[in-house]
């Protein structure tokens, strides 16, 4: 039986249900090799270079993945830090990510890949090690949820033969358009810090607790936008600024009014801002870079 939604308590400033992730800005320790890999397996396209950036899009108007090389860039094991674990690219359908698995496969590119009950996903890691998921969505009608109303999501393994069966013999010519940022998933130092940030303050709805070690929460009844676990283990310290990794992730709240609040209650619990043309710019309890702004268009 499917299990429906409870009519759980919501947040008292829940984020507008048209919230949604942008773009994701990278620092890498070679420019080009970063652009080769997230054009040439990852399938996206150069947007534009600016100011020693490259802008990266699925469809040449908005950006998903912004580059910028960092000098000496440091090289830190995974999991050690507070920061990114992956970002997630999200595909229109389930051929788009069949034609992903085949290109892949016939690259012979090394992958990941797990089925999430409301989701199949590919991981890769890039050059410098940074985590990329790339994913498709079931449709919300088949997502299942628990008694108490949180969603339903498992990691069993891919229908593999499924997806490269939805590619049939199909060209692979890059991300198609309609692919945008799906989620951001971190690594934190401490849940009981994250979740009044990203749920009370922020406004995004506790959708899934994993256990003691992860949530995952969501705007508008979506699965997840965000991923928070300690699996860096508890306290972990914030990765470094010389290191590779995220800038900053992107959240678009299409509600103006809502991010004026949301302001003042940055100012009154001292929180440093930095706005900017295209957007506020702060950071979390872990010193993970965050861009609001109303508009997923730099």
């Amino acid at each position: 039986m499917v299990l429906q939604p409870t009519e759980a308590k919501l947040p008292d400033k829940e984020a507008h249900a048209g919230t949604e992730m942008g773009a994701v800005h990278l620092k890498v320790s070679s420019l080009e090799q970063s652009v080769s890999y997230y054009t040439e397996v990852i399938g996206l396209s150069v947007l534009n270079r600016y100011a020693g950036l490259v802008r990266l899009t699925a469809d040449g108007v908005y950006p998903l993945v912004i580059l910028e090389q960092i000098p000496n860039a440091l090289a830190l094991p995974p999991g050690g830090h507070s920061g990114l674990y992956h970002f997630a690219l999200l595909v229109p359908n389930r051929r788009d990510l069949g034609l992903m698995l085949k290109h892949l496969v016939d690259k012979r590119i090394g992958f990941g890949s797990a089925d999430h009950d409301v989701s199949e996903a590919l991981y890769l890691s890039d050059p410098d090690g940074i985590g990329i998921e790339i994913y498709r969505d079931r449709d919300r009608s088949d997502w299942r949820y628990l008694p108490d109303g949180q969603v339903f999501m498992k990691s069993d393994p891919l229908d593999a033969a499924g997806l490269l069966r939805e590619a049939g013999g199909s060209e692979w010519r890059g991300l198609p358009v309609g692919t945008k940022v799906g989620h951001v998933h971190l690594h934190v130092g401490d849940l009981d810090r994250a979740e009044p940030f990203y749920s009370r303050l922020l406004g995004f709805r506790i959708m899934l607790r994993y256990g003691p070690s992860a949530i995952f929460a969501g705007a508008g009844g979506y699965h997840h936008h965000l991923g928070l676990n300690v699996w860096a283990g508890a306290g972990a310290p914030p990765t470094p600024e010389g290191a590779a990794g995220l800038k900053y992730f992107t959240i678009v709240n299409p509600d103006p009014g809502r991010i004026e609040r949301l302001l003042e209650e940055f100012s009154a619990r001292s929180i440093p801002v930095d706005a900017r043309g295209d957007g506020w710019y702060f950071k979390d309890p872990f010193g993970i870079g965050i861009r609001l702004t109303t508009c997923g268009i730099l």
